[in-house]
């Protein structure tokens, strides 16, 4: 899951052996290699395994687990999209295919995002499966996205391609498959030599200040209706 470089990144790589859902151990561990990741010091390389980034919450636990069991995830999931979205040094997200649901919005908080040509959908498909959107999630996509690609995504739960993923803003670049680690690598690396670490974090803080202030009033308020 966490493997530091001699150049300064630390590559954090998901995989269940199916469609990485977000289950409450995965969150806890994607969200423990990023503290460890600040404690080192360290710019991110954030990936899945072959086809996937990840398939969003675990739907096993959504349609099955008890009501507290199910409110800790789904907040423990967005906690984990505002500690990406801080982190101190340079994240960049490499998706090897399809993001989905929770996963989608985890891929919005990398500084970069690098996706494939090749196959992989982007999708917010809550309104398609029952669910609504939460405010967490339209914080995100309103930071990144295009005011009617947020419409789009939310209300119709389209799945976009990687092409159209990337003129609307889900996407920084795309690369071959093949080439999609060692690009990710190599840019995470170079902001790592280029960026001046108490520049950049201070910059992204401030910079990010509006979308923070959105995440944490909504996941206040989430805590709020539990109680």
């Amino acid at each position: 899951m966490y493997e530091l470089g001699d150049d300064g990144v630390a590559l954090v790589a998901m995989d269940d052996g199916k469609v990485n859902a977000m289950s409450l151990g995965m969150i806890g561990d994607v969200a423990a290699a990023f503290e460890r990741a600040e404690r080192d010091g360290a710019a991110v390389l954030l990936t899945g395994r072959a086809g996937v980034f990840s398939g969003g919450f675990d739907l096993g636990t959504l349609r099955g687990g008890d009501a507290a069991e199910i409110t800790a995830m789904v907040r423990e999931g967005f906690e984990l999209t505002a500690q990406v979205l801080a982190h101190p040094r340079p994240v960049v997200i490499a998706s090897p295919g399809h993001a989905i649901a929770l996963g989608l919005f985890l891929l919005l908080c990398g500084d970069l995002r690098i996706g494939v040509r090749s196959g992989g959908r982007f999708s917010a498909n809550e309104v398609a499966i029952g669910l609504s959107v939460p405010e967490t999630a339209l914080a995100i996509m309103r930071y990144r996205l295009t005011p009617a690609a947020v419409d789009r995504a939310a209300l119709t739960a389209a799945a976009f391609e990687p092409e159209e993923a990337a003129a609307v803003g889900f996407l920084t670049e795309l690369v071959e498959p093949d080439d999609l680690r060692r690009i990710a690598r190599d840019q995470a690396a170079a902001a790592v030599r280029g960026l001046d670490a108490d520049g950049f974090r201070t910059t992204k803080l401030r910079a990010r200040a509006g979308v923070l202030g959105e995440l944490r009033a909504a996941l206040d308020e989430m805590a709020a209706a539990v109680r």
